[in-house]
């Protein structure tokens, strides 16, 4: 399986956060990377800059998420991850599809 784009994670990400938790992003990326069924050789393809291609990508879809306001850090915490109620009820609309267009 080819890694997935930052936009393919955005709504895997925000379903898994749907239940509340306050995750740090760490843990975000091994869940997606376990939905994803990523092999350890792409969990370590890196990109040329150096850091891990699939962690990067669930960075950024965390970015885009935190800048539409669907999640957010908890008590200003770096690192770490929780969605908004604004999130919430983005996917009470059960979108197919979360990305930036």
């Amino acid at each position: 399986m080819a890694i997935p784009s930052f936009q393919d994670l955005m709504l895997p990400m925000l379903k898994l956060l749907a239940d509340g938790r306050e995750w740090k992003l760490a843990n975000v990326i091994e869940a997606l990377a376990t939905e994803f069924n990523l092999s350890p050789q792409e969990r370590r393809e890196k990109l040329e800059s150096g850091p891990p291609k699939f962690d990067n990508r669930v960075a950024w879809a965390h970015t885009y998420l935190k800048a539409a306001g669907l999640v957010e850090a908890p008590r200003g915490q770096r690192g770490v991850v929780k969605i908004t109620q604004h999130g919430r009820d983005v996917l009470a609309e059960n979108p197919e599809r979360i990305d930036i267009g």
